[in-house]
């Protein structure tokens, strides 16, 4: 006796399963699925493919004139600034004369999207003559000194890895460029490497003496009889320099453990609210008025516009070794949605990256194939 009995949903079900049952056991040759991807999808989809979008850059070659003297330059990299960072490394190497003399330390987020070895294997491809090495920064190390700040961007923790340099770098690495990955060079690197360190001074950077310190700060800093007095002595006027590029005797930082001292004021930011602006001021507040003061064409900054609207900005007087846009607007995003500033023009020469053609058509179809 049948002991099964077919109801219509039942029966349905049956039919479902039967269909489901059939296309899986076939074997797939080609089939397009029409698909809306969310904004995230999208954003996930193009972040991963973006890695495999660079050109290979010209094979850069030192001069007969070069000696074995290494120049070390360190930079953070990752998906969201990494095609800064690929311009940035470019024009270093199209305007030294020594471009393999060039030793670039790269220091990565441990939880990036992107991870080390995706990176490391992409530079590989994009500068086969480079030499380098990939860091990871455990994010860990300083996310719970950091506080917030008028952008969310300023609050990434990479942003932090330049204060934990003497940690990170291997210890035979007694001097080091810092760079933004947002600048490019147009000068010979050799030469701000060369500068001298005078007066036993850790770093060297542009400096700007004229600044007004009142916006870097809050009321409850300057009200702060103790803690303003750090700007107060004869000794030290309140400078103000970009640590986007800055030149650093790593002997004497370790020596002085200045990654402690920074980390001091980030505590202190933490309890009373001392600052606005992310990595900048506490860095300020350790070494504004204390460094060596670099000629101003290492550090064109400020060309990505203010941090509110990201209007264009233009140079300032004078000759141009370094352009920076720091701030809110950057170059290759500008380019890409067609409004850029007039100075992006200068960073675009340098940029590798080639956007794909055709992921998605404009009904939204994307095609498997088997």
């Amino acid at each position: 006796m049948n002991r099964f009995r077919f109801t219509n949903r039942s029966s349905n079900t049956a039919i479902i399963i039967i269909i489901f049952i059939f296309f899986v056991s076939s074997p797939s040759i080609c089939y397009a699925i029409r698909y809306f991807p969310s904004n995230d999808q999208l954003q996930i989809h193009s972040r991963s493919d973006s890695l495999f979008r660079y050109t290979e850059s010209p094979n850069y070659q030192n001069g007969a004139s070069c000696t074995r003297a290494t120049v070390h330059i360190a930079m953070t990299i990752d998906l969201e600034y990494l095609r800064g960072s690929i311009a940035a490394v470019h024009s270093t190497l199209r305007h030294t004369s020594c471009p393999q003399n060039i030793f670039f330390h790269f220091i990565a987020a441990e939880f990036d999207p992107a991870s080390p070895r995706d990176l490391t294997q992409l530079l590989r491809s994009t500068f086969t003559s480079l030499t380098f090495k990939v860091y990871i920064f455990r994010e860990d190390t300083v996310i719970n000194l950091i506080s917030s700040s008028i952008r969310i961007a300023l609050e990434n923790p990479l942003n932090y890895a330049r204060n934990y340099l003497g940690e990170l770098l291997d210890p035979n690495v007694d001097r080091v460029i810092y760079l933004d990955s947002d600048v490019i060079v147009v000068d010979d690197i050799q030469k701000l490497y060369n500068i001298r360190l005078n007066n036993n001074r850790v770093i060297g950077a542009p400096e700007y003496c004229h600044t007004n310190f009142t916006n870097y700060f809050t009321d409850t800093f300057w009200s702060d009889r103790v803690m303003s007095r750090v700007f107060g002595s004869r000794t030290r006027n309140p400078c103000y320099f970009n640590t986007g590029v800055m030149v650093i005797d790593m002997k004497k930082w370790r020596a002085g453990n200045y990654r402690k001292r920074i980390e001091n004021w980030m505590e202190v930011q933490r309890v009373k609210r001392i600052y606005e602006l992310g990595s900048l001021p506490p860095f300020l507040l350790v070494f504004g008025g204390r460094i060596e003061p670099i000629d101003h064409r290492w550090n064109q900054h400020g060309l990505g516009g203010d941090n509110v609207k990201g209007s264009c900005r233009r140079l300032h007087s004078g000759p141009v070794s370094l352009l920076h846009w720091s701030g809110k607007g950057k170059p290759w995003v500008r380019i890409d949605e067609k409004r850029s500033c007039p100075l992006d023009r200068l960073w675009e020469p340098y940029d590798l990256y080639r956007p794909a053609v055709g992921s998605y058509d404009r009904d939204g179809y994307l095609s498997y194939f088997s």
